[in-house]
């Protein structure tokens, strides 16, 4: 008898988590390595957040707290939703997790029976296809073109919807693309959703505020608001607020659904720490003037890196409307080889040349469903991404 379940045969570690360790072992190893895998700022967390968690620690607000969350953080995402969202819910039809990942995970086990199909575009974070399969899920990949921006249309949509479908997961502003859904984008979708009540929509708000060149975000329910009874909607305070490590995301929707998360969360982790409920209090409530400064910073480096990389060979990058990703197709470098005469033939090989060349970690597409891509992360130094485009671009014309 295996000690191991077989589910895990299902699934497979994070390629972004693993890419982002590769990077790290060869720093450690001595070896001139940067690193564009990772998902995260660069900032530091702003002062007055920092702040609150060390004066919620001196207050001794270090104790169990309700596994859904402390009442003044889910005070805090009820006053987010109404003042960016336009959408209304009490604090009992919110529950926060530890990061939008364990949120995601805690819906999936509680709505999830063998062969539920669950419908996600490609390309996708490269989570939500194994957390539903580790559910018991059957996924149901939508390629998406980059002639479309990489964005779910209606007809495909409309063709993947069968008697199972269970959720549609959907994610604007984009991991891996940064392509944004506007309103009349969303409005299409949403059209086709409330001609099958059965399906429910999960929109994966996390890139929320981190859009570029006049793009306006939208949710579902909030273009829809006949949707909102099937809507679970996931965000956090991960990358607008520089907190990943503080691992708080969280959601709202229906209080059946909302309570059935919360019986999942409660014989697992319990609840998020005290220490960080509280801080992002302070990131809720406080101000927000940084973030503006943030996306300034993070639109230059956009630029700078689909420059830089449309100047390489084989490579093309289209522009994308937020997050701090791009997501350039390779498709010029297949069947090519380097100078060994060892041959490119997937967009795996083009992104281990291109580390083993040029000490430059980046992602391959298929990690996220679609190829051949790669993802470049400009969430780090300009001085870093030009030094990182320079030798991308140098490992691309050794290729011959």
């Amino acid at each position: 008898m295996s000690l191991l379940a077989s589910r895990l045969d299902r699934i497979k570690p994070s390629p972004t988590i693993a890419v982002t360790q590769k990077a790290r072992d060869l720093k450690a190893r001595g070896r001139d390595v940067i690193g564009l895998g990772a998902g995260e700022p660069d900032f530091d967390t702003p002062d007055h957040i920092v702040e609150a968690a060390v004066r919620a620690m001196r207050d001794g607000k270090t104790r169990y707290t309700a596994v859904q969350g402390i009442p003044e953080l889910r005070e805090a995402i009820a006053g987010k939703f109404a003042r960016d969202n336009d959408l209304d819910y009490p604090i009992d039809c919110i529950t926060v997790g530890c990061g939008g990942k364990q949120v995601l995970y805690n819906a999936m086990v509680a709505t999830l029976e063998p062969g539920d199909e669950v419908i996600i575009p490609a390309p996708y974070w490269v989570s939500y296809t194994d957390i539903v399969l580790l559910c018991g899920g059957q996924p149901v990949v939508v390629e998406t073109a980059s002639a479309n921006g990489f964005r779910l249309d209606a007809e495909s949509l409309e063709a993947a919807i069968t008697p199972r479908t269970k959720w549609v997961m959907l994610n604007s502003p984009s991991n891996p693309t940064g392509a944004g859904y506007g309103h009349d984008d969303m409005k299409a979708l949403t059209d086709v959703l409330m001609r099958h009540p059965h399906v429910w929509i999960m929109p994966d708000d996390m890139y929320e505020h981190i859009v570029y060149d006049g793009f306006r975000f939208v949710t579902p329910a909030q273009v829809e608001p006949g949707l909102k009874e099937r809507t679970l909607t996931v965000n956090g305070v991960s990358k607008t607020y520089c907190m990943t490590g503080w691992r708080v995301g969280y959601a709202a929707g229906p209080k059946m659904l909302i309570d059935a998360m919360n019986k999942v969360q409660s014989q697992s982790s319990t609840h998020t720490s005290s220490i960080s409920q509280h801080a992002a209090v302070a990131a809720l409530n406080g101000p927000q003037d940084f973030i503006a400064e943030h996306n300034r910073v993070f639109r230059e480096r956009r630029d700078l890196v689909v420059s830089m990389l449309n100047q390489a060979k084989g490579l093309a990058t289209p522009v994308p409307e937020g997050a701090f990703y791009v997501y350039p197709s390779c498709t010029g470098l297949i069947g090519t080889s380097t100078p060994s005469g060892r041959r490119i033939e997937t967009d795996e090989d083009v992104v281990t040349w291109i580390l083993e060349s040029e000490g430059v970690a980046v992602v391959q597409g298929a990690a996220f469903g679609k190829s051949p891509h790669f993802r470049v992360s400009y969430a780090t130094s300009t001085d870093l991404l030009e030094q990182a485009c320079q030798r991308i671009q140098r490992a691309c014309a050794a290729l011959s």
